[in-house]
């Protein structure tokens, strides 16, 4: 039974998800090596959970209780030792991605599950850095998470049917809804979103479209809630450029980036996170158009 859940890494998406496993009950764990990226994440999370209040989704209770349920520290090799089940949700870097898993594997205990929030990673691959395969599986989250309804939960070659079981009951804990898959590169919803943030990209290069056109394009013609440029700013476009990469490898030519992503992501424009991406948002909010 899962009582205790350590999420790894308190970026965008690990703060997300330490978020909606605390409302959903869970004593909850955030574990980064930087105390300044903890101290904002909390300070981000406690917003979320004053917004759930004020728009009637939690109770000054509940929001309460799961902020009680919270925790914070910079000691992986301590928290994982107690715990129930990890969910790493670090950059997708292979290399990054085996230290820790080599890491908890060592320090948690046998019981414990792991899960890896990749996007398009092989959870047999990292399943393969520790002595327990059976008990790992992908559990894809989407941006933002609090407020997306789908985990995308994928097995790996060894994954075990009660680990498929415990994953699907977590995430219904938290409120999502989810869809089980078998592992095979980019999975179902990355394979998508990649090829059509991807080809934004080279209709911005061939000079088909404004941004703004573009996305309002995608969002009313195709009813998409983001445009591909508003979610590649909101992902962050070296994450978007990673995916493609990983992709192109392993599925081919339609995968390959669009040199003006690949130009974006050379010149520091990230996204939101940097101020800069497609859009300029150095005074917080979406300004206008910046492209080559």
């Amino acid at each position: 039974m899962i009582k205790h859940i350590t999420v790894i890494g308190s970026g965008v998406m690990g703060r997300g998800i330490a978020y909606v496993a605390a409302v959903g009950g869970y004593k909850t764990s955030l574990v980064d090596i930087s105390e300044k990226a903890l101290e904002n994440a909390q300070t981000e999370i406690n917003a979320i959970f004053a917004k759930g209040v004020q728009r009637n989704k939690l109770t000054e209770e509940e929001a309460s209780a799961g902020m009680e349920r919270m925790s914070y520290s910079s000691n992986l090799q301590a928290i994982v030792s107690n715990t129930d089940m990890v969910i790493e949700a670090v950059p997708e870097n292979l290399e990054i991605k085996k230290n820790i898993f080599e890491t908890i594997d060592q320090h948690a205990p046998e019981h414990c599950y792991f899960a890896t929030n990749t996007s398009t990673m092989s959870p047999t691959e990292i399943a393969s850095f520790t002595d327990r395969p059976g008990k790992v599986i992908a559990m894809h989250f989407f941006n933002p998470v609090h407020k997306m309804p789908l985990v995308e939960i994928i097995k790996g070659l060894d994954t075990a049917e009660e680990t498929v079981k415990l994953a699907n009951e977590v995430a219904a804990k938290m409120g999502k809804e989810t869809v089980t898959v078998n592992e095979f590169p980019g999975f179902v919803t990355s394979r998508i979103s990649a090829l059509v943030g991807n080809e934004a990209f080279y209709m911005l290069q061939e000079g088909v479209g404004s941004p703004e056109e573009i996305d309002k394009a995608i969002k009313l013609g195709l009813n998409y809630p983001m445009g591909p440029f508003e979610l590649g700013d909101l992902v962050g476009l070296d994450t978007r450029l990673n995916n493609l990469k990983y992709l192109h490898e392993t599925l081919g030519e339609k995968y390959r980036p669009c040199p003006l992503l690949v130009k974006y992501v050379k010149a520091g424009r990230f996204g939101r996170k940097s101020g800069m991406g497609v859009y300029d948002y150095t005074d917080g909010e979406k300004g206008g158009k910046n492209h080559a």
